[in-house]
Parts: structure tokens; sequence; C-alpha cells
């Protein structure tokens, strides 16, 4: 009875130390004496004691850096170079064997990676073609870095590349040249400016000039077409009338000169101003 007590209470802590839990962000390789035996994934699984032995590896994304070095560039500036690479292991069973099988501690070997993977791009640009194209810089990083890890059952989600510092007083230098870069534009903005003024204040005088001018003529062809209505209208309602008109404008004109007239004692006053004026006199009446 001791016996049985006895097996049943090793077989029911065997059960219990044999319990793993794996979380949905991992996934688990069982081996057995050393051998890999089953796969486990997330839940509830069961090991064999002592004999059985469970490694769980992460499958989330993860972050490894590069670490910050110093790296000779293709005109022969020292640059502080410093990067970033984003992976994550596949959670399939082949890759998570992958991950621990074929390659021994996998972010250690990614981070020699891209440090060896950085110096051989950037050692073929130039300090300022470096810094404008960390985006090519990146997409290589990121292809070597797939092609080299595909065995490793990993997938390289992206690399950052965080910092390209060239030495102080190269960056001074580089400082002042787009200091004076900015200056040069900002001159040359000012200049287009004032000359864009410029140019709108001659089109506004110019077309000043021409409202002037149309205004002249318009004021030219409206006294013509007034004259011209002048004339038609002594043309059709004064036509003979001219000359004693001009006759009537001659004898006052010597009236206000004090001149003398002489009156016959046997003529009428308005019949000698009319004769002066040209006008036929007024015949008198006859008496009775």
């Amino acid at each position: 009875m001791i016996t049985l007590k006895f097996i049943i209470g090793v077989i029911i802590v065997l059960l219990i130390l044999g319990i793993k839990i794996v979380r949905p962000t991992h996934r688990g390789l069982i081996e057995r004496l050393g051998k890999y035996n089953r796969f486990a994934t997330p839940g509830l699984n069961w090991v064999f004691p002592v004999i059985e032995h469970i490694y769980l590896i992460n499958t989330t994304e993860q972050m490894v850096d590069a670490e910050p070095q110093e790296i000779i560039t293709n005109d022969n500036l020292n640059a502080r170079v410093d990067a970033q690479v984003y992976f994550k292991v596949k959670a399939d069973e082949e890759s998570v064997k992958s991950s621990q099988y074929n390659v021994n501690n996998y972010q250690w070997q990614i981070v020699n990676l891209a440090r060896t993977t950085l110096r051989n791009i950037i050692g073929t640009l130039t300090l300022k073609s470096a810094n404008s194209e960390r985006g090519k810089i990146n997409a290589e990083l990121h292809k070597t870095l797939c092609e080299e890890t595909k065995s490793w059952g990993l997938e390289i989600v992206r690399t950052e590349l965080k910092e390209i510092d060239p030495p102080k007083d190269v960056q001074e230098t580089m400082n002042k040249v787009v200091k004076a870069e900015n200056e040069k534009i900002a001159a040359v903005d000012f200049a287009t400016a004032t000359e864009t003024a410029a140019d709108g204040q001659k089109r506004a005088e110019i077309k000043k000039a021409e409202g002037i001018k149309q205004a002249r003529i318009l004021a030219a062809q409206g006294e013509a077409e007034a004259i011209r209505l002048v004339n038609e209208a002594a043309n059709q309602y004064f036509i003979g009338n001219a000359q004693i008109l001009r006759k009537l404008e001659a004898v006052e004109t010597s009236l206000q000169n004090n001149a003398k007239i002489v009156v016959p004692t046997d003529s009428e006053l308005v019949n000698v101003i009319g004769e002066l004026a040209g006008v036929l006199p007024l015949k008198g009446e006859t008496s009775k």
C-alpha cells in the first residue's frame, strides 16, 4: 500500500513538474536526451521531467544596435557610424529550429555582420554622399543581411542608419559652407523679389501713361465731334445768315468804339443801322 501511494505521488509530482506554458510571443523546441523531439506551440505543453527539456524562443520583433564605429570614407575622412537592425524569428517550426541549430547566438552574429557590411558600403562613398544617400545605405544593408541570414530562420524587418558624424573640424567647415549657401540663396531671392517689384511698378506706370493717353484721345475726339455737330447745325439752320451776322458784329464793334454815325434828316435810325449791317432798309408807311 505504501509503495502504491509512493508511486502515485511520484507520478503526480512528475505531471506537475512537466507542465509548461508557452506564451503567444514564444515557440518552444522540446529535446529528449539532447535530441530534438517536437515543437511546442502557445498554450499548455507537457515534457517528461529530467528526460526532456523545452527551449523557448521569442518570435516578436527585436532590435540590436550595431554599436558606433569609425569608418574611413572614400575621401579619407573618419566618420562615426551607428546603425540599428530590427528582426524577428519566424514562427514556423523549421525557422525556429534553424535559429537554434544553424547559428550560434544570432543577435551577436547580426551585430557583427551589420558592422562589416556598413564598412564595406560607406568605404566606397564620400562623406557628403554618405550623408545624402542614407536611404540607399539602409537598402543595401537590409539586402545584405537578408541574404546572409536566410538560413538562420530570421526575418530582417528593417535597418536604420542612426548617425554618420564627421570629425569636429570637418563638421564646422561643412556648417560654414551650408551657411554661406543659405545666405547666397537668400540674397538671390531678395534680388529676385526687388526686380519683380520694380517690374510691377514699371508696368503700373506704363498702364497709367496709357490711360492718360487714351483719355486725351477720347477728349480730343469728343471735342472734334462737338465741333462737327455745331458745324452741321450751323449749315442746316443758318444758311445765308452768316454775312448778316458778320455785319451786325461789325456794327456792334463800331458802336463800342464810339463811332459817329450821321443820320440824314429824311432817314430813320433803324434803316441806317441796317444799311451799316448790310440789311435792307425798312419801308416807311405812306401818309394818307
